[in-house]
């Protein structure tokens, strides 16, 4: 058996010509979308999704800005009055499992409802859950949440695979059309904070995620009323004329029903039961990337030289693991230490701790355009892509290193001076454009053909497995031990950036379908 994927026979090519024929209003609709330049060059559709994701991370990084105060503030201040150990685990927990049901929102819509329907029936429920989590009462909290899990996992991995729909294969203008779709990202994650943070923080909680829903709620209305420009409609008949009730379907749909009816039974049974809850959700976290990684590496369908990069590249994915494990305790241990810890005044304008969260999508919408512009000027001289990502690593363990030391010299007498968390959020913000954007560049390079989507997936995997690993770890921040806490990470972290750098010689050689 060849390790190739088949090349279409004829008569495959004719049942494609067929199903064209089938469906011409569909084809027609994808062309007109996509020949259209209307939007700074660019098919208007990307304005459509420009502003779903501007609004989705509205609403998402606002929500999240908040969500660990809201927990562990006290009752009678309109909080759930959580210990700030499990207010962090469970902030956590609840990113690890949306970055694992972005796998089962990848495959719903690659299986049974398209892209533009999994996209709308995930923000709905997203919205949904927002507005559930408005409403001042604990058993509202939970149902906002699991919603808010589930149709981000079904929006989130989609949305940019709409942004690919719209261009032809071959098409110049893709590459800028990204940046230009996760500029929106960036305008939403500096946004939402602001905004939800500022309520919440000074008005009620509830007040924060009402704003969260009303973000999603506008993105969800011009994503409706900009259907008529998306393409992706021959894809979406494709794959709905192919579902079908097999064997596959049910047993995800039996995996799905038994994960909610393990989390409920541990989340309500007991006192104890949250706690178990945030460890079987690491426990899963840690068990899905490496199976995966073999998965692929024992497949019949990968190649000699595909089956080599695995390795260099499962190095890649532990920097990925490493930085963000400090990411994303922007919404839990970062968070309380700006709250708790610093004094929150920056030349005599007094603000809510929430808003250092924006810094980093300053960082990046600044950065951005400056970084390509200096790998384009590099060319050939840049560093390989194992170098980025170790450098990526590195500033972001720099990041935990600054904090650390702003407490070592703060002593535990005073507050924090702002400047050393903002040089702090600076420095994750650049971390998080090097590694993020060449760890993906080295992912659609590095995938097997026959598991191109699936290595996305495994990109994914590895996000939630930082989040589960990152539950356990804030377990040991108590507020009075910054130095160390912060310290130990960073680091660990520098090191295996410096570690992956020194490697890259080697990595070089072995990575031979990376430029």
């Amino acid at each position: 058996m060849s390790d190739q994927q088949p090349i279409p026979d004829s008569s495959e090519k004719e049942q494609r010509r067929r199903f064209r024929r089938k469906h011409p209003e569909e084809l027609k609709a994808d062309k007109a979308a996509r020949a259209d330049h209307s939007f700074m060059g660019h098919p208007k559709g990307l304005a459509t999704l420009f502003g779903l994701e501007l609004w989705e991370r509205f609403s998402y990084l606002g929500f999240q800005a908040i969500l660990a105060l809201y927990f562990a503030d006290a009752i009678a201040n309109g909080g759930l009055g959580y210990e700030k150990s499990v207010a962090s685990s469970v902030v956590a927990a609840y990113g690890a499992l949306v970055y694992l049901l972005a796998i089962a929102g990848a495959w719903i819509a690659d299986r049974i409802s398209g892209t533009y329907r999994a996209v709308l029936w995930g923000g709905t429920i997203i919205a949904g859950g927002h507005i559930f989590m408005g409403i001042p009462k604990e058993f509202a909290t939970w149902i906002g949440l699991a919603l808010i899990i589930i149709g981000t996992g079904l929006l989130k991995p989609n949305v940019s695979t709409m942004v690919g729909e719209l261009y032809e294969k071959g098409d110049h203008r893709r590459d800028a059309g990204f940046s230009i779709y996760y500029s929106g990202i960036n305008i939403g994650a500096f946004l939402g904070p602001l905004v939800a943070g500022w309520l919440g923080q000074r008005i009620d909680w509830h007040w924060g995620f009402a704003a969260a829903a009303v973000g999603m709620i506008l993105g969800l209305i011009q994503y409706v009323l900009g259907r008529s420009h998306l393409a992706g409609r021959m894809r979406a008949a494709a794959v709905q004329e192919a579902f079908t009730f097999d064997k596959s379907f049910y047993r995800t749909v039996g995996l799905v029903l038994a994960g909610v009816a393990v989390a409920a039974f541990f989340a309500f049974s007991s006192p104890d039961g949250l706690s178990r809850l945030v460890n079987i959700v690491t426990g899963i976290t840690a068990v899905v990337p490496a199976v995966f990684l073999i998965y692929m590496y024992r497949s019949k369908r990968v190649t000699d030289i595909e089956r080599r990069n695995l390795a260099p590249y499962s190095l890649l994915l532990v920097a990925l693991v490493a930085y963000n494990l400090m990411y994303f305790q922007t919404g839990n241990t970062l968070n309380f230490l700006a709250l708790e810890q610093t004094n929150n005044v920056l030349f005599g304008f007094e603000y809510p701790s929430t808003w250092y969260i924006s810094l980093t999508a300053i960082v990046e919408i600044i950065m951005g355009p400056v970084l390509a512009w200096l790998w384009v000027r590099l060319g050939r001289r840049q560093p390989h892509v194992a170098a980025k990502v170790g450098i990526g690593t590195v500033l972001g363990g720099t990041a935990f290193l600054i904090i650390s030391l702003g407490a070592w010299t703060t002593g535990t007498s005073g507050l924090i001076p702002a400047l050393w968390v903002v040089a702090c959020y600076i420095f994750l913000g650049l971390g998080d454009l090097v590694l993020q954007t060449s760890g993906m560049s080295a992912t659609t390079k590095l995938a097997p053909r026959a598991f191109a989507s699936q290595t996305m997936a495994l990109w994914f995997a590895a996000m939630a497995l930082a989040q589960g690993i990152q539950a356990q770890v804030v377990k040991f921040s108590t507020g009075d031990n910054a130095v160390l806490f912060f310290g130990i990470q960073g680091l660990i972290v520098v090191a295996y950036g410096v570690f992956l750098i020194s490697l890259t010689p080697w990595l070089s050689k072995r990575m031979k379908a990376v430029a």
